[in-house]
C-alpha cells in the first residue's frame, strides 16, 4: 500500500510566490515586468529613457558652417551692386529731352533710349549673376542649397542697391527744373528710369540656375556603393 499524498501548503497570502528566486533574463529585480512608456532603454543619468538632446536638439557645425558661408556670401553679393550701379549709369544710352518753354518733349519720338536702359540693366544683371555663382562655386564646391539662397537674397539686394545708386548719380528727376536750367530748346538728359521692374531678378535668376548647373556637372559625386561579391560556379 502506498501513502497518500499529501498536498503542498499554499503560501501565505502575503507572501510573494517569487520571493527567492532570481529574477527571469531581462526583468528587474523588484520583479516589475512593466516597460519604459517612453521605448527608449533606459541609461542610469537619463531614467526617464530619452537620449541626451532629444528635447533640444541643436543644428551641427556642418549646418552652422553653411550658414555662415550663405550669410558672407550674400552680404558679399549685395556690396558688388555698387558696380552694377555704376555700370549701368556708364552705359544706359541716355534720353534727350527738349523744352519749347511750355513742355518738355522726347527729342527721338520713337524712344527706344528709354528701353535701351531696361535691356542694359537685364544684360548686366545676367553677367554679374552667371560670374558670382561661379565665383561662389570655385570657393566652396561642397556648398548647399544654402549658398543658393544666399546668392538669390544677395542677387536681388545688389540688384535694389544699383538701382537706386543710378538714379541718385544720373540726372536730375525734376524734369521741369533741369528743363529751365537748360533754356528753351536746348537738349538735356533725361532722367535714367528702370521702366522693367522685373530686371531687378535677372541677377538672382542667372546666379541660381549657374550655379545649379555647375555643380551638377563639376560638384563631388557621392561614392557608389560596393556591389556584393558573387561565386563564380567554378569556385564553388
Amino acid at each position: 500500500m502506498t501513502a497518500p499524498l499529501t498536498p503542498h501548503d499554499p503560501p501565505p497570502p502575503h507572501e510573494d510566490p517569487a520571493e527567492g528566486r532570481p529574477p527571469a533574463h531581462g526583468q528587474p529585480a523588484g520583479g516589475s515586468s512593466v516597460p519604459n512608456p517612453s521605448g527608449y532603454p533606459e541609461h542610469p543619468e537619463y531614467p526617464s529613457g530619452h537620449p541626451e538632446g532629444s528635447e533640444h536638439s541643436e543644428p551641427g557645425p556642418e549646418l552652422r558652417a553653411e550658414l555662415v558661408q550663405a550669410s558672407l556670401v550674400a552680404i558679399a553679393v549685395a556690396v558688388s551692386g555698387v558696380l552694377l550701379g555704376l555700370l549701368w549709369l556708364w552705359l544706359a544710352p541716355k534720353v534727350p529731352l527738349v523744352s519749347d518753354g511750355t513742355a518738355v518733349y522726347l527729342k527721338n519720338s520713337e524712344g527706344e533710349d528709354a528701353i535701351g536702359a531696361d535691356g542694359v540693366f537685364t544684360l548686366l544683371g545676367l553677367a554679374f549673376g552667371a560670374v558670382s555663382a561661379l565665383i561662389v562655386f570655385l570657393l566652396f564646391r561642397h556648398g548647399g542649397i544654402a549658398l543658393v539662397i544666399g546668392l538669390a537674397i544677395g542677387g536681388v539686394l545688389a540688384s535694389v542697391i544699383a538701382w537706386r545708386l543710378g538714379l541718385w548719380l544720373g540726372p536730375t528727376a525734376d524734369v521741369v527744373a533741369h528743363a529751365k536750367e537748360a533754356g528753351k530748346g536746348v537738349t538735356f538728359d533725361g532722367p535714367l528710369k528702370l521702366g522693367a521692374k522685373g530686371a531687378l531678378l535677372a541677377w538672382s535668376v542667372a546666379a541660381m540656375v549657374i550655379h545649379l548647373a555647375l555643380t551638377g556637372l563639376f560638384g563631388p559625386r557621392d561614392p557608389e556603393p560596393a556591389l556584393p561579391h558573387v561565386a563564380s560556379p567554378e569556385a564553388r
